[in-house]
């Protein structure tokens, strides 16, 4: 395994992260709330590439979307980074702005499809079928974390089946790996920028007469989130290493990663919201955007524990 960036990595990096420091600051995040999509910005993201970049024929391994991912959670960026990645990579070629839903269909309904409240496209497991259903985008879900979250009927619209039977499920399971494997990266990044946040502000928050950061209570706490965060952009990125590079362990460090980020930026913003005081709550402070959306990303596919059970079945099925 090797994570250390190449150079076209590292250029890739800095040219994303350049584009999202000017076109993605708070005040824009804001402005793209209640919908939570931008759509000036995921036009200039398209016209960049990274739409395409995805496609079997762009070139980028899942590491590559990973690094980018980690910018889009840093940033909060609004845009459906992650779904026309993983929709885009299921279906071969770009659509206009495809996602997918990450739980099988009940009754055709695939319920809270992330970004299908701006895609023009969803594709779902419906039954033993892998379909992709297209039409104008559905109403908004109201959630806190302002994401474009919808419900789909799978049998309204333009419905195209793409698989049946096993490789149906098989082509879906992949494709939540994926999704898995970024979203972590997501909330790596969302962790990352939390921890910014609460760094800066004990360093000039003052109390008796010195910062914060200056008592145990908050710099330990602070050094543990620090580890915590560097220890999930190690596996979160060994997960989308492992998924193009070793099948066999990637679909479980997906899920890894998943949960793992999930606990680690619901902490680290959590920590530093509490850091803030009664200010950290209020919406003119930055920390309470990375907060709800770190509680979001991190049930997008349900209840954690029930997630940490099916991956505890698969590591130790076999076991005494």
């Amino acid at each position: 395994m090797e994570l250390t960036l190449t150079s076209d990595q590292e250029a890739l990096v800095d040219a994303f992260a350049g584009f999202l420091a000017k076109e993605s600051p708070p005040q824009a995040v804001r402005a793209a709330e209640p919908l939570g999509f931008d759509a000036r910005l995921w036009s200039k993201a398209v016209e960049m590439g990274v739409a395409t970049m995805a496609l079997p024929d762009g070139g980028a391994a899942l590491l590559d979307l990973a690094l980018l991912a980690e910018l889009v959670g840093r940033h909060l960026a609004p845009i459906p980074f992650v779904e026309a990645a993983v929709a885009g990579r299921v279906l071969g070629e770009q659509r206009q702005l495809a996602t997918i839903a990450l739980r099988p269909a009940v009754d055709g309904v695939a319920r809270l499809v992330p970004a299908a409240a701006v895609a023009t496209a969803v594709i779902a497991l419906d039954g033993n079928e892998l379909v992709v259903v297209e039409g104008r985008p559905l109403p908004l879900a109201a959630n806190m974390a302002s994401a474009p979250l919808a419900d789909c009927d799978l049998h309204a619209g333009e419905r195209t089946v793409l698989a049946t039977g096993a490789e149906a499920v098989a082509r879906h399971a992949r494709a939540l790996d994926e999704w898995r494997a970024l979203a972590a990266s997501v909330l790596y990044g969302i962790a990352a920028s939390a921890l910014d946040i609460a760094v800066a502000y004990a360093k000039q928050r003052e109390q008796f007469g010195k910062p914060i950061g200056a008592f145990q209570s908050i710099a330990h706490r602070l050094a543990d989130d620090a580890t915590a965060v560097q220890g999930l952009q190690l596996l979160s990125r060994k997960a989308a290493w492992a998924l193009d590079d070793d099948p066999t362990e990637g679909g479980r460090l997906a899920a890894m990663a998943y949960l793992w980020g999930g606990e680690v930026a619901n902490k680290v913003a959590g920590d530093s919201l509490h850091y803030h005081g009664g200010y950290g709550f209020m919406l003119e402070y930055d920390i309470q955007l990375h907060f709800r959306r770190a509680k979001l990303w991190s049930v997008a596919m349900g209840d954690p524990r029930a997630a940490y059970t099916r991956l505890g079945y698969q590591l130790f099925s076999g076991a005494a």
